[in-house]
C-alpha cells in the first residue's frame, strides 16, 4: 500500500509518531493521510524529501507539494495520499487526528510493526486506565 511505503520512508529518516489515517469510507478528499513529525524544520525537509525520493524511485510521483520553503509544514500529495510532515508544536497545534477523530487509525513504529485501532476504542481504553489510576490511589489513601 501506498501509505505504509510513505510511513517506512518517513520512518527511514528518523520521523516520529507516523500515523495513516483510512479516510476512504468517511470522505472524498483522499484515501489515506499519512501524518508524520519531525523535531526542526530542516528535519521536516529531510523527512519530505526522503519521501519524495524514495516515492519517485517506486514510480509515484506527487501531484503537488506545498511547504517545503517554511518547513513548518510540508504536504506531499499523492492524489489517493496524503503526507502530511509537520514540526512538532506545528502538529500539535493542527491536531489533524482529532479533525478526523472518525478515521481508523494505524500506527507505524521504527520496527515496522504496525497496529490498528479506531479512536472509540482508544478512547475507552484511556477512561479504563484513568479510572483504575483512581481506585488504586483511592485504596492507597485508607
Amino acid at each position: 500500500m501506498l501509505a505504509r511505503l510513505a510511513g517506512r520512508l518517513a520512518l527511514s529518516k528518523k520521523g516520529f509518531d507516523v500515523k495513516i489515517l483510512k479516510l476512504k469510507s468517511i470522505s472524498s478528499v483522499c484515501d489515506y493521510f499519512v501524518i508524520v513529525s519531525g523535531d526542526a524544520d530542516v528535519h521536516v525537509k529531510a523527512i519530505a524529501s526522503g519521501i519524495e525520493d524514495g516515492m519517485s524511485n517506486n514510480g509515484h510521483y506527487p501531484a503537488h507539494r506545498e511547504g517545503l520553503g517554511k518547513g513548518n509544514w510540508v504536504l506531499l500529495d499523492y492524489i489517493d495520499v496524503v503526507v502530511h510532515i509537520f514540526h512538532e508544536p506545528t502538529r500539535r497545534f493542527y491536531a489533524l487526528e482529532r479533525l478526523w477523530g472518525d478515521a481508523a487509525v494505524e500506527e507505524m513504529t521504527d520496527d515496522v510493526r504496525a497496529k490498528t485501532a479506531t479512536p472509540k476504542t482508544t478512547a475507552k481504553t484511556t477512561v479504563r486506565k484513568t479510572a483504575v489510576k483512581k481506585t488504586a490511589t483511592t485504596k492507597k489513601k485508607k
